[in-house]
């Protein structure tokens, strides 16, 4: 082989990711992944990183679970996590008002589908044992909805999304776990996008029986690094009785490398799977982050912030119908509609990563994740509104700038 036979070394440019998530690292977070040393995944360190990331993720999450630890992946393997009780032949209700959502329910159709379920239709079975109920794209999960859907099946399982990135929408979350605690029900959640922005704690939600969580939204560490999940007793309870098909995703196989054996918490971590002291290293340092920033303060900051963006993209002319505090999900003005792929790829093309919705309708996604300034907002609104103008929008860049600086006075004011 030649030199001419081997591709150049791999530059991947500085962008500013303003959409769902990712979002960009924390610098103290990429250095403590960098500096970390070559260690053995069994090195004293590592296990002790580890032990601290557990203790600190019961803080995030607010709760006293015993089973609260970091899957190793990505969102979508603390979600298999949270989904791996599910059993062929369980009943089990999902709601879904988008694309992640609708991702879930897919994945309980597949863990709940018998054999003859997946043979009629392998990716996208329909077993009759799931139900799945749909709320319209633009609208959240409300206590109605879910209180009949409930009354109605009495599930042993209920699945919600808390905040649905698909369609910028937040579900009713108190709604969900006293209809689960009414009916019996145990209620799972995919807490991908609230977990680290929101302000609540798990262990108000009774009917609820098991979380996860993403590590590179709210947590803001490396995208491959550990996905948050939490499991009450009686999740435990129920998979010990029940069993489950995994092993890698296996909660209470998963918690012995935390050093959780047999529900309670033991001095060091066992052998389960080769964890990465790097990632240990970067996961710590965003733990970290949060907790010095505070829940409370750090939902306050991002709903303060976030009520800037959608007032300038409104100056813009843009019709948003979003209620998340870390994403503005939008219309674009009549003289840009249908042209919402275009828009983000030049946005792409020049170094402003925001994104389109997954699924129908259309619309734009605009992310704040770790971008909690007022420089900050200002430079995703110049950004975005250059953009539109490049494709003949027409959009008052004058009237954006002054709805930020009116908003942004009025905290110095109240200061």
């Amino acid at each position: 082989m030649t030199e001419s036979d081997i591709f150049p070394q791999l530059t991947i440019p500085e962008t500013l990711a303003a959409g769902p998530g990712p979002g960009n690292t924390d610098a103290r977070v990429l250095a403590s992944f960098a500096s970390a040393g070559l260690a053995d995944h069994m090195q004293a360190d590592v296990l002790r990183g580890m032990i601290e990331c557990k203790l600190m993720l019961r803080r995030v999450w607010g709760t006293r679970n015993v089973h609260t630890f970091g899957v190793a992946g990505t969102g979508w393997s603390g979600l298999d996590s949270l989904f791996s009780a599910i059993l062929p032949g369980d009943t089990v209700v999902a709601f879904v008002n988008g694309t992640f959502s609708g991702i879930d329910a897919l994945t309980v159709r597949m863990k709940a589908a018998g054999r003859a379920d997946l043979a009629a239709a392998p990716l996208d079975p329909r077993p009759a044992n799931v139900t799945v109920i749909t709320v319209p794209h633009g609208q959240s999960v409300t206590a109605d909805v879910i209180e009949t859907a409930l009354a109605d099946r009495k599930p042993t399982w209920a699945v919600m999304a808390h905040w649905e990135t698909g369609s910028g929408r937040i579900n009713d979350l108190r709604a969900f776990s006293d209809a689960c605690e009414r009916h019996g029900v145990m209620g799972l959640v995919d807490a991908v996008s609230s977990l680290g922005i929101a302000d609540f704690d798990i262990d108000d939600y009774p009917g609820v029986a098991g979380w996860a969580s993403c590590p590179q939204k709210g947590v803001l560490c490396l995208p491959l690094t550990y996905a948050p999940v939490s499991f009450t007793d009686r999740y435990i309870a129920h998979l010990r009785a029940n069993g489950c098909h995994s092993y890698v995703h296996h909660p209470v196989l998963e918690a012995r490398h935390w050093g959780i054996l047999d529900g309670k918490d033991a001095a060091a971590g066992t052998y389960h799977r080769t964890h990465s002291g790097y990632a240990v290293a970067a996961f710590h340092e965003a733990l970290r982050i949060n907790l010095q920033h505070g829940k409370a303060q750090k939902a306050r900051d991002y709903a303060w912030h976030e009520a800037a963006l959608t007032k300038a993209v409104k100056a813009l002319g843009c019709n948003v119908t979003s209620n998340m505090t870390s994403l503005v999900v939008l219309n674009l003005p009549p003289a840009l509609a249908g042209r919402e792929k275009e828009l983000v790829q030049m946005c792409r093309a020049r170094g402003f990563g925001i994104w389109t919705t997954l699924s129908e309708p259309v619309q734009i996604r605009i992310g704040i994740l770790n971008q909690l300034s007022e420089a900050a907002i200002t430079d995703i609104v110049e950004r975005f509104a250059a953009a539109m103008n490049a494709m003949g929008a027409g959009a008052d860049t004058a009237a954006a700038r002054e709805a930020l600086r009116g908003h942004y006075l009025t905290r110095m004011a109240a200061e």
